[in-house]
């Protein structure tokens, strides 16, 4: 481990120093560097979140919606500030008011159970307004966490079909159109992951493929750093990745990253290298149990199966301007096992990883 100071980053005809702590570790040769600067507004921490604004959606009213019951939880961490949190709930009321906006971004077969949901979130907003007036802070915060579920769920039903065409040189890699839930069981208790192939299909197509023969089962975690990051993959033997018993050979995936505002990912080349230093993927490292791909640190093209999650520790390494974003691939957030992951260390276990939802949105590829 060891400090860099570097100072870089220049945007339209406009310099910024950014100064940067670089920690590096290296596992056989593999190594990625953290980069950690100043933060940029009110960055989403929230893996949860940070999924449901990653949905390839657009109805501004849902968005609204979501938004309204995200900001619950700042305003319960500043100083429990009841009124911002009742006008909160004021405004996602006014727009279920609304219904038919929301509706009209769902396919009519979809509609009847949306509407349910719909009918659901009012009455589930109603009886947060009664609690809000007594100020009691832990049933709103089931609630909110309830209510943000069934967004979810909205949110999803407003996916028609798979956003874009995966470059056709990937054909031969398995692919993710759509999202999965993973379940691990280590030695030291259970995670569940989303992972999310709108984002990264190829990362994270070859990720459950992966899962889906079971090569994870009882790998160890081979680096861990406090707040910092707990990488596993490395199978037993000299290879640092997954031979394809199909093919004999080392089954290389691309650096895939989805910048905001684009409609398809850019593959194999860092953000840094094109030139694109302010630009920000769609799926950040922001949020403590990111997980991303781990890679050969001369290579943007070289990951395979080592993985690693990301120990998000703000005051070392901000969300909004943390430079690992655009440099390695998030594919998926930690949803449940937070205290668990915070447990595990090098030479813990996984004892086993299934695929629990969405196997269906894999795409093997077709023979040639």
């Amino acid at each position: 481990m060891f400090n860099l100071l570097k100072s870089w980053l220049k945007h339209s005809l406009r310099a910024i120093l950014l100064v940067t702590i670089l920690l590096g570790i290296s596992t056989v040769g593999w190594t990625f560097s953290s980069y950690a600067a100043l933060p940029s507004g009110n960055a989403i921490t929230d893996g949860k979140a940070l999924l449901r604004y990653a949905l390839p959606i657009d109805n501004q009213p849902v968005r609204k919606l979501q938004a309204s019951l995200e900001d619950i939880s700042n305003q319960l961490r500043a100083n429990k500030r009841w009124g911002a949190v009742s006008r909160d709930l004021s405004q996602a009321s006014r727009i279920l008011d609304k219904p038919s906006q929301i509706l009209a971004s769902v396919p009519e077969e979809r509609q009847p159970q949306a509407s349910a949901w719909i009918t659901e979130l009012k009455s589930g907003i109603a009886e947060l307004q009664e609690v809000v007036k007594n100020k009691q802070k832990d049933p709103i915060v089931e609630g909110r966490a309830k209510l943000l579920s069934l967004i979810t769920l909205l949110e999803e039903s407003m996916v028609k079909k798979f956003p874009f065409e995966v470059p056709a040189e990937y054909s031969n890699l398995p692919q993710l159109k759509g999202r999965a839930t993973i379940a691990f069981k280590t030695n030291k208790g259970d995670l569940t992951v989303v992972v999310d192939g709108y984002s990264a299909p190829v990362t994270a197509g070859n990720f459950v493929d992966l899962v889906q023969q079971g090569f994870y089962n009882g790998l160890e975690f081979t680096r861990s750093e406090e707040s910092y990051v707990l990488q596993t993959g490395d199978p037993e033997g000299k290879e640092l990745g997954f031979i394809d018993p199909k093919t004999g050979k080392y089954r290389a995936i691309p650096l895939e990253i989805l910048v905001e505002g684009e409609k398809e990912p850019t593959y194999g080349i860092t953000l840094e290298d094109a030139g694109r230093y302010l630009d920000m993927p769609v799926l950040p490292f922001s949020s403590f149990g990111a997980l991303a791909m781990a890679r050969p640190e001369s290579d943007a093209n070289g990951a395979s199966s080592q993985v690693f999650f990301f120990l998000f520790e703000p005051e070392l390494t901000p969300a909004g301007r943390n430079l690992l974003d655009g440099r390695y691939t998030v594919f998926g957030y930690l949803t449940e096992g937070k205290e668990i992951l915070d447990k595990l260390k090098a030479g813990d276990k996984i004892e086993s990883a299934n695929v629990v939802q969405g196997i269906e949105n894999l795409v093997q590829p077709q023979p040639a």
